[in-house]
């Protein structure tokens, strides 16, 4: 399905938002790419960095006109941002997100969307751990996942016209409940962070030399904990804050695993803690297996980037916007 949108309107413009306006522009799915921001700098930084063709603090003029509007805000900021937008959105719109968390998202939005607008959140489980509109990268999405969760009002043909957009920047894509979204994004991501930001914190809280030294020795694991842990806080922040319900029933779970792998350490039971440590492996082949990752080791070198046709690319992956 070849797609095609005469305006797109995006509120924010970090990583992710940085991206969709340099992956859209080089695909050729837009013609005018207007670009809002509460802050004049980062508005500034955009507007240096060429990504759109429309700059405004006025987030009611960005949507003007445009068929397409996407909010790329961290979620705590999405109530304010649809009260500014909504007297201003065109009637046939389709109206996205690049969220983390889907439910808080359509709880929140859907009573303020106007009459004959086609609301259909998302999530682009793409991302680095840097932030900001120098950020992006228009093959953020080759070879990863958007999750659409379009509520049963909406008309089919704008949610196929919207997978088809991220479709053409690479990504692939999967329609889901929102609620499912959320528990599935708990276990695969929320939770992961959680645990990243708590070990990279115990070892803020350690004495100075036994710091120092976790610092200069670190090995591949605490390694990519820290890089995990360098993610957006504001981001994260509003994450766990949003999916409450979905972190607090996946981390009783964790807890409960986590026990029982303490008591097999404690007991000494080896047969236990290898069946552990295989059925674990089975998940990351699994993984490989599913495009998601490479099997090379990286020891400190950059993961290549899915391939998209024509162009080439090497560039870090997750943590970061990949919530």
């Amino acid at each position: 399905m070849s797609v095609h949108f005469r305006k797109l309107a995006l509120i924010g413009i970090g990583l992710i938002g940085s991206s969709i306006a340099l992956a859209a522009r080089r695909q050729g799915l837009v013609d005018v790419i207007a670009i809002s921001t509460r802050k004049a700098e980062t508005l500034d930084e955009a507007r240096d960095l060429n990504l759109g063709d429309i700059y405004t603090l006025d987030a009611a003029e960005a949507v003007r006109g445009a068929d397409l509007v996407i909010i790329c805000t961290p979620v705590g900021a999405y109530e304010g941002v649809m009260r500014a937008i909504a007297p201003a959105l065109e009637k046939g719109a389709v109206l996205s997100d690049v969220g983390s968390v889907k439910g808080h998202v359509v709880r929140t939005l859907a009573p303020l969307v106007p009459e004959g607008v086609s609301f259909i959140p998302g999530h682009p489980l793409a991302g680095t751990e840097h932030s900001g509109p120098s950020a992006g990268f228009p093959e953020l999405f080759a070879g990863r996942w958007c999750v659409l969760t379009p509520g049963p009002e909406v008309d089919p043909e704008q949610t196929d016209k919207l997978a088809a957009f991220w479709r053409a920047m690479g990504s692939q894509v999967e329609a889901m409940d929102a609620a499912h979204h959320d528990m599935v994004l708990a276990i695969t991501s929320h939770i992961p962070h959680l645990v990243a930001y708590n070990i990279v914190g115990t070892v803020a809280d350690l004495e100075a030399a036994t710091q120092s030294e976790v610092i200069k020795f670190s090995a591949s694991g605490f390694r990519d904990f820290t890089r995990i842990a360098a993610s957006d806080p504001v981001m994260w922040r509003d994450i766990f804050l949003t999916n409450r319900d979905a972190v607090l029933e996946m981390l009783g779970r964790f807890s409960e695993d986590l026990s029982a792998l303490q008591r097999s350490v404690r007991m000494g039971d080896g047969p236990a803690l290898e069946a552990m440590f295989t059925r674990t492996r089975a998940i990351r082949r699994s993984i490989i297996s599913a495009g998601q990752e490479t099997a090379a080791p990286d020891f400190g070198r950059p993961h290549e980037a899915p391939p998209v046709p024509g162009k080439s690319i090497v560039r870090e992956h997750g943590g970061g916007d990949d919530a």
